[in-house]
């Protein structure tokens, strides 16, 4: 198996589970303004499609993916209570209990991978890519999102400088060349995640087989720096490689 550390299962945390269900239910947050509507544009046709969505969470994803036309959706988290209310809430889908460093286990091939707002959570993002590059279907897709590089680059987590008034006058960037493990706080103290840049992003899956389709840093009414970034990438080569975008 690729992965190095043992992963972080935070979701399972109460305190933590409790605060990101509240962070959630308010419809104007982030997810759902800017990530989520610039996910779904990255999509390409899901008609009669094996789709895998690796950190499903609550399956809303999931269920999506069946309405726009795929044949078959399996989610993967290593959460136990996201998989519970992904089966209640959003059944028909597949949902396995899984580590995403772990899905070289999976028995069978897709012609779609999604990941939502997961990847950094995973230390070994070439082990990642080079597993989703196995799995996928010649001319499959892999379409992620992720915190922002920018985002994740902070030692000490992202913060911005106010004036006098609270009003934010800039973003404090700083330690952006130094890839790795970031330990901030994020609804409960010590949340682990994974900072590199953009072009480790970008290598990392050309050096995997893959062909980049198309980045997006969706910005709603922060103007100072985007909080995620998205990759629609293809895996190269066989006959049914497409150059749609």
């Amino acid at each position: 198996m690729y992965h190095s550390e043992v992963a972080q299962n935070i979701y399972d945390n109460p305190e933590f589970f409790a605060g990101y269900q509240k962070l959630r239910e308010n419809p104007d947050n982030a997810n759902v303004m800017e990530e989520k509507p610039a996910l779904f544009s990255l999509a390409p046709d899901l008609a009669g499609k094996q789709v895998l969505d690796l950190g499903c969470g609550y399956g809303e994803n999931c269920a999506a993916f069946r309405q726009l036309g795929a044949a078959s959706v399996t989610g993967i988290d290593i959460s136990r209570r996201m998989l519970e209310v992904a089966r209640e809430k959003h059944p028909g889908a597949e949902y396995l209990r899984m580590d995403m460093s772990d899905i070289a286990a999976l028995p069978g091939k897709y012609d779609v991978v999604f990941s939502s707002l997961a990847v950094h959570y995973i230390a070994n993002f070439d082990g990642l890519c080079a597993q989703v590059a196995a799995l996928l279907n010649e001319g499959g897709h892999f379409v992620f999102s992720q915190e922002h590089p920018i985002t994740t680059a902070p030692l000490s987590g992202p913060c911005y400088t106010n004036n006098e008034q609270g009003e934010r006058l800039h973003y404090n960037l700083s330690d952006y060349a130094r890839s790795g493990k970031r330990e901030n706080a994020w609804i409960v103290d010590n949340v682990v995640k994974y900072h590199r840049t953009m072009a480790e992003v970008v290598n990392t899956l050309l050096d995997n087989g893959f062909v980049i389709r198309r980045m997006l840093e969706p910005i709603r009414d922060e103007t100072r720096k985007p909080n995620f970034l998205l990759v629609k990438a293809q895996k190269a080569g066989g006959a049914n490689e497409s150059l749609d975008c």
